[in-house]
């Protein structure tokens, strides 16, 4: 059996050529990524892979995104410690265990049950006590648990996510991928007072949103 490569030296080159030289300036945002074992949240099969600038299969239909991808949405987010989150489309749970470094309560939604059940073991195993993982449609938010300081969309939602956005609190931001055509676009949300003011971070490419508020299956 081939030596495991060092991880801890793997995510630390990530941070600084994936991450800082693109862009990410958060320092808050560039220590938690630098904190969290992505090759945790990847089967184990693409260990070896697990700090590659590339998204990795995880199994039904999902993927576990760019580390840049997830880097881009805490960074736009722009938390400061104490908000309650709303992650929707947790997948491997790699995304709530950096958001759980970044704000006080993260609840997390995904899909397919059996993937929210890998989510749970991995953060678990981290010891991160306030993240909570749900398996239910998040398309359409967790509107009884509302509102949340700041929401973030792991799938690509057919248009501005109107459930979502009125789940947020007063100054809150959404970050998600919105599908136009055949691209999709990372848009930042922010509630001010009674409108919604947007910002197009940039193109990307996410699996789409599936659920009453999303694409059909």
């Amino acid at each position: 059996m081939r030596n495991e490569p060092d991880f801890a030296f793997l995510r630390r080159e990530m941070v600084e050529r994936q991450l800082r030289r693109r862009g990410i300036e958060d320092e808050r945002v560039l220590a938690a990524m630098g904190s969290v074992p992505r090759e945790a949240f990847v089967p184990p099969r693409l260990r070896r892979r697990a700090y590659s600038d590339s998204a990795l299969p995880i199994g039904e239909g999902q993927t576990i995104s760019q580390p840049w991808i997830v880097a881009a949405i805490c960074q736009a987010l722009r938390l400061r410690g104490e908000e309650r989150v709303l992650e929707v489309g947790t997948g491997s749970g790699y995304s709530a265990a950096v958001l759980a470094l970044l704000a006080r309560e993260v609840v997390g939604v995904e899909l397919q049950p059996r993937l929210a059940a890998r989510a749970k073991r991995a953060i678990a195993e981290l010891g991160d006590g306030n993240v909570e993982v749900v398996v239910g449609d998040g398309s359409g938010g967790l509107p009884d648990r509302a509102p949340f300081d700041a929401i973030a969309v792991h799938a690509a939602a057919p248009a501005p996510p109107s459930a979502l956005l009125a789940q947020l609190e007063q100054g809150g931001r959404l970050v998600a991928p919105v599908s136009s055509g055949a691209a999709e676009m990372l848009t930042a949300f922010r509630r001010d007072e009674d409108r919604i003011v947007s910002e197009e971070l940039g193109p990307c490419r996410f699996v789409p949103l599936l659920g009453e508020e999303g694409f059909s299956a």
